[in-house]
C-alpha cells in the first residue's frame, strides 16, 4: 500500500509540533511522552535506521533502541534528534533537529529519498573494475558542490595497477586535482595504503560513494576493524535488524571523525535541481557564469558563450562540459 501523502495543513501542524519539542529540549523540560514523567528530552544522533526502528547514540556514547513518532518525517543516519527514554535501553524520537546537509536520491517514483544527514564530506571511490567513468564522477562532484560539502576522489586497489593502467588513471583523474579535488591513491590491504584516506576523513562526517565492486565494504572494515556493527539492539527489538546489511550505518573512526556507510549511494543520481544550481556543481565554471552574451545561455549552440570559449582556450575540459549537458538533459526527464 503506498504511503499516505499529507496535506499542507497537516505538514504545517507536524512542523509546529516538532518546533515546540525542539524548544522544550533547549529549555530542558518537556512534558512526559510516557508514563515515566521524570524523564527529560535528550539530544542524540541516529546511527542506524530500520523502518521506524532507530539506533540512537546518546551524548555519552551509549546506544538506545528508539521508535520514531508517527508523522515525524523521515529520520536518516546522521540526523540529530530529540528523544526521550521509555525504558532502561529504549526510547522514542519526537523531533528531528535542523539539518546542515541532506544527501538524497530519487526513488522509483522520482521523489527524493533521503540517504544521510549532516555530512561534511563526500568521497568518491573508484577501482579498476568496474572501469571508472568521468560522467559518474561528475555526478558525485556536482552533488557535493550543490550540498556545499568537501569532495575527494579515492582510487582504490592502487597496488593492483600495472604501469600502463596507472598512467591512464593519472591522465584521466589528474585534471580533477588541477581544479581542486584531492586525488587519493589507496589500498585496503595495509595501513600505509589507507593513510591518505584516513588523513582526509579526520574531523569530518564523511560518506563513501561508489559502484558495487569498487571495494567500499572492504575499506569500511579496514578503517574500523574493531568496531561492532551497531545493529544488535535492533535485532533484539521485535526481531528487526536481521537484514540490516542494506541499511546505512554511522561509525566513529579511531583517528577521529564519523563515517556513514550507505549502500543506497551505489545507484546514486542527482535529484530535482535547477539548471542554475547544476551549473554551480561544476567548480571550474564559476569564473565564467554570468559572462555569456545571453543570460539564459545553455552553453551549447549560443554565440559568445563564455563557457564554450573557456573550453576552446583549454581552461575547461570538453569532457566536463559534455557531462554538464548530459546531466542537464536529465533534469527535464
Amino acid at each position: 500500500m503506498p504511503a499516505r501523502r499529507l496535506t499542507e495543513r497537516q505538514k504545517g501542524r507536524i512542523g509546529l509540533l516538532q518546533d515546540q519539542r525542539r524548544q522544550r529540549l533547549r529549555e530542558g523540560a518537556e512534558p512526559t511522552l510516557t508514563s515515566q514523567d521524570d524523564e527529560q528530552p535528550r539530544e542524540g544522533r541516529v546511527v542506524v535506521r530500520h523502518g521506524a526502528h532507530l539506533a540512537v547514540e546518546d551524548t555519552d556514547g551509549s546506544l538506545r533502541h528508539c521508535l520514531a513518532r508517527q508523522n515525524l518525517g523521515e529520520p536518516v543516519c546522521g540526523d540529530r534528534v530529540v528523544w526521550q527514554r521509555t525504558g532502561p535501553e529504549n526510547g522514542v524520537v519526537t523531533a528531528i533537529l535542523p539539518r546542515q546537509t541532506m544527501l538524497s536520491r530519487p526513488d522509483f517514483t522520482g521523489r527524493d529519498k533521503p540517504l544521510a544527514a549532516n555530512i561534511t564530506q563526500l568521497v568518491a571511490i573508484f577501482a579498476p573494475v568496474p572501469p571508472p567513468t568521468g560522467y559518474l564522477l561528475d555526478q558525485y562532484l556536482a552533488a557535493a558542490e550543490t550540498l556545499h560539502v568537501k569532495a575527494a576522489i579515492a582510487l582504490n586497489k592502487a597496488d593492483l595497477l600495472d604501469a600502463a593502467t596507472h598512467a591512464h588513471w593519472s591522465e584521466q583523474f589528474g585534471p580533477y586535482q588541477d581544479i581542486g579535488y584531492p586525488l587519493l591513491w589507496i589500498s585496503a590491504r595495509d595501513d600505509q595504503g589507507l593513510a591518505p584516506l584516513i588523513h582526509h576523513l579526520q574531523g569530518e562526517t564523511s560518506i563513501l560513494v561508489g559502484q558495487s565492486g569498487v571495494g567500499k565494504s572492504s575499506l569500511v572494515k579496514a578503517l574500523i576493524p574493531d568496531q561492532e556493527i551497531p545493529t544488535g539492539l535492533l535485532s533484539e527489538a521485535r526481531g528487526v535488524g536481521r537484514h540490516t546489511t542494506s541499511t546505512a550505518r554511522c561509525y566513529h573512526l579511531p583517528q577521529g571523525g564519523l563515517l556513514i556507510d550507505s549502500p543506497g549511494v551505489r545507484s546514486f543520481r542527482l535529484g530535482a535541481i535547477s539548471r542554475s544550481l547544476l551549473e554551480q556543481g561544476f567548480r571550474e565554471f564559476g569564473g565564467y557564469l554570468g559572462h555569456c552574451r545571453f543570460s539564459d545561455c545553455r552553453h551549447d549552440q549560443e554565440p559568445q558563450c563564455a563557457i564554450k570559449q573557456a573550453v576552446e582556450n583549454g581552461l575547461i575540459r570538453p569532457e566536463r562540459l559534455h557531462s554538464f549537458h548530459q546531466l542537464a538533459s536529465e533534469l527535464t526527464r
